[in-house]
């Protein structure tokens, strides 16, 4: 194996590609959807105390996911589809 890169193997990539979306830290998909149900308690019920709490566990815990695994979201949609077949 030679260290020298061969031609035409390789190409220059932006980095916006590899990376996931994120909103604040959290997953796109996560905090619209935090965000919309907290916006719904806080606005719709009227409980703004519980509203701004759930927005701010549920962005905390996707921040903490996020950073632990920025694909944690399919691969947990992925989990929830899945039988398990080892089940002791």
């Amino acid at each position: 194996m030679s260290a020298e890169p061969l031609p035409g193997f390789e190409v220059p990539l932006h980095r916006a590609l590899t990376q996931p979306i994120l909103l604040g830290g959290a997953p796109r998909t996560v905090a619209i959807a935090n965000g919309t149900l907290a916006a719904a308690v806080g606005l719709g019920l009227q409980l703004w105390i519980p509203g701004l709490v759930l927005w701010i566990v549920g962005h905390t815990l996707a921040v903490w996911g996020a950073r632990l695994d920025p694909q944690f979201m399919p691969v947990f949609a992925r989990h929830l589809k899945q039988r398990s077949l080892l089940d002791v």
